[in-house]
């Protein structure tokens, strides 16, 4: 029964690093590795909307981070190009209608956390010519526009620049993601999260706390819970299908069920694939990367199931599943 209703699901993932794992490839290699590493896993994941994250690793910054993310905006242009029978992406909610009705995976772009932009706000308007519809201005560190999560101490707010950026992604329709904020950048700027858990649960600087939730919510926004075992639990025994459950489950409790869904941030099949030599088995004992048979896409089936024994409704399981983010992307995005 969950694997049927999995299948008759819009299933959305806002997020998904796999675009660092493709743009790894020589660009002749961009549409062909997709194909073949990454497009059954999504398939088999039953995935209908993919947020496509440009993520810049430390190697590229300060200097490099604007053309490694051009880079990786151009290898998402040409993995579409290449495999457009399966994918399309998407600018607008009309562009994923369009997309699912013809039975491809509409793909969204997002920045995560700008490094490229710094305070050259004008940029974004750039990005979002490239195809980005959707942006966080923070990581777990500090940043011209805002500070992450883990400079929670320092109790700043968005600097002047992220002022100005959050209101230039509005001016454009391009979503705000407050995932990696600080708590009084949170508080700043309560708009539209993709991939954040409930710290009632897991007591991380990465989770939302309950007012941070409600605050989304009010918003109109979506808190898509995160599959990443540390951000779970701090027991690693509790890691499976169902502690994502009791995620959703409190978020549902504090917000209401029309502002939850998934943003996975798969680790494990990411990291194996950037981690040279390429394609090697990484440290199984690691809890950030142990999380039987949710280390991918293909995995996704697991979470309906967890959540069709939890007894949740079935209207409730396609919201959860990706038709909040639809109705959010549709209503907004672009």
């Amino acid at each position: 029964m969950s694997l049927e209703l999995h299948r008759r699901s819009v299933v959305a993932d806002a997020h998904n690093d796999l675009l660092m794992a493709v743009a790894a490839r020589p660009p002749q290699r961009w549409g062909s590795f997709f194909r073949q590493r990454w497009l059954p896993q999504l398939r088999d994941g039953g995935i209908d909307i993919q947020v496509l994250p440009v993520f810049i690793d430390d190697q590229y910054r300060p200097e490099g981070a604007l053309r490694q993310t051009l880079r990786m905006l151009e290898c998402a242009h040409v993995l579409a190009e290449h495999n457009a029978d399966a994918v399309a992406l998407c600018l607008n909610g009309a562009d994923i209608d369009a997309a699912l009705a013809q039975g491809r995976i509409a793909l969204v772009l997002a920045l995560e956390s700008a490094p490229g932009v710094d305070a050259s706000v004008e940029l974004f308007s750039t990005l979002f010519r490239l195809g980005v519809r959707l942006a966080s201005i923070a990581h777990w560190g500090r940043t011209p526009l805002a500070d992450g999560s883990r400079e929670d101490a320092t109790r700043s707010r968005l600097t002047a620049p992220g002022i100005e950026a959050l209101r230039e992604m509005e001016r454009l329709g391009m979503l705000f993601d407050i995932s990696h904020l600080g708590a009084s950048s949170v508080a700043h700027v309560l708009e539209l999260a993709t991939h954040s858990n409930a710290r009632a649960l897991r007591d991380h600087h990465r989770n939302l706390t309950d007012d941070q939730i409600r605050g989304v919510a009010a918003t109109g926004g979506v808190v898509c819970v995160n599959f990443v075992p540390d951000f779970l639990t701090d027991d690693e025994t509790r890691v499976s299908a169902d502690r994502i459950v009791d995620h959703i489950e409190h978020v549902i409790a504090v917000a209401g069920v029309d502002h939850v869904g998934l943003g996975s941030d798969f680790v494990r099949e990411v990291m194996t694939d950037v981690t040279p030599p390429c394609c090697e088995s990484l440290d199984d004992e690691d809890p950030m990367f142990d999380f039987p048979g949710l280390e991918g896409p293909a995995g996704m089936p697991l979470v309906t199931e967890a959540l069709v024994q939890r007894g949740l409704a079935e209207d409730d399981i396609l919201k959860i599943l990706g038709g909040n983010m639809q109705r959010l992307m549709s209503k907004h995005m672009g």
